[in-house]
């Protein structure tokens, strides 16, 4: 059977990069990853949290989640610009655009990185470190921006493979390289093992990615239940999951957050998923799609994902139905602990919303659809947050 070809690529500092290339684009004066930078909520609330940071800011102490004001402490001449998510999904999307310039097995993995299925691809591409090369330099040359790519022959290895030296590097990690270059990595480098099971797996002598894979199955197994049968493999280098592009079939409509910082506060799980309930529904809107599907999205602090859903009675595409069905789902599905990510999405769709309602009621949806195209319309112009429904306001 023929191995694979997997790309892995991902955005260096993605956040700061695109604020830097937008703001180079629209006459600032400085680039401002190259001076003590960071993108930041506001400064002058308790939840202003350093997001993203300059290699200038990071050598002087500043780290990722800490509040913006103990990064001034370590940083006096910090600078710090707010976050633009319409910006950072342009770029997302005009990557994306660039990447199916090469293949149609194009698996969008987070809002910065990618995975592409080259298999097969010798004919157009005989020299596949090559192509990764190309690609790497036409991005900066074309967007303004570096990215690292990985090369392997499974998503988990060439996930691997771009987390390796940074910034604007290709690396390979190929099933022959994976004992020297993967196994003598500490435990604590392997995608998927958090604080949590790294620490239990150093106290069980376990410190370097070879020796979990080479670790007793029956321990693992005993010690992290089906847990440890998957780290086990991961140790090995075995991943048999699929690049999954979207197509009209297995069509959905998505939006994940990876949060500042591990988060369990209900009023602010809530604000986030009211903005992705706008952000997935503007979309569904656009494409003239009604979700019969909802599903909420969670990894927690260790990298456990789990999703829970709800199948609607009605499709629907309106934002203020996506949010109280997602708080709904919230209080079903969410386990109750620290969130590093929550996400939204919208699939089972369909082109109509097929209600059994009367007529007063069809006169009535027909004005709050105009409503929402119009309230669509000013957020498209002006930004996210600008105008939101009345009934949710009091969730801002």
């Amino acid at each position: 059977m023929k191995e694979r070809i997997i790309f892995h690529i991902d955005v260096n500092n993605a956040f700061l990069s695109w604020t830097a290339v937008d703001l180079l684009k629209k006459g600032y004066p400085i680039d401002i990853r190259t001076i003590p930078s960071v993108i930041g909520g506001d400064e002058e609330q308790r939840r202003g949290i350093v997001t993203a940071k300059s290699p200038v800011a990071k050598k002087m102490g500043v780290v990722t989640a800490e509040p913006l004001y103990m990064a001034r402490r370590k940083c006096p001449g910090l600078k710090i610009f707010k976050g633009d998510y319409d910006l950072y999904h342009h770029n997302s999307n005009q990557l994306y655009e660039y990447f199916c310039r090469f293949t149609d097995k194009v698996e969008r993995f987070s809002i910065d990185e990618c995975f592409l299925d080259m298999t097969g691809m010798e004919l157009l591409y005989p020299d596949i470190v090559e192509l990764a090369h190309q690609m790497k330099d036409e991005i900066y040359h074309n967007f303004g921006y570096t990215v690292n790519i990985g090369i392997a022959n499974n998503k988990l290895c060439a996930k691997m493979a771009s987390d390796f030296e940074k910034p604007n590097k290709v690396h390979t990690l190929f099933s022959y390289e994976i004992e020297k270059k993967m196994w003598p990595l500490p435990v604590t480098e392997l995608f998927m093992v958090g604080k949590s099971s790294s620490k239990t797996l150093m106290e069980m002598g376990i410190k370097t990615i070879g020796d979990l894979a080479h670790a007793d199955i029956n321990l693992l197994r005993r010690r992290f239940k089906s847990q440890g049968d998957l780290m086990h493999e991961y140790a090995n280098g075995i991943d048999f999951s699929k690049v999954e592009p979207r197509n009209a079939k297995s069509k959905s409509i998505s939006v994940t957050e990876t949060l500042p910082k591990d988060e369990d506060s209900i009023p602010i799980l809530k604000k986030i998923l009211l903005k992705q309930s706008d952000r997935v529904g503007r979309q569904a809107r656009k494409e003239k799609l009604y979700a019969q599907t909802i599903t909420l999205i969670f990894k927690t602090g260790d990298f456990i994902s789990y999703s829970h859903q709800i199948k609607l009675t009605n499709p629907t595409n309106i934002t203020s139905e996506i949010y109280q069905k997602s708080i709904e789902i919230l209080k079903k599905g969410w386990r109750g602990e620290p969130l590093r990510l929550i996400g939204i999405r919208l699939s089972d769709f369909t082109n109509d919303n097929r209600k059994q309602i009367s007529l007063f009621d069809q006169e009535k949806d027909f004005h709050n659809d105009k409503i929402q195209e119009v309230m669509d319309h000013i957020s498209e112009k002006y930004g996210d947050g600008v105008i939101i429904p009345a009934s949710l306001k009091k969730e801002e």
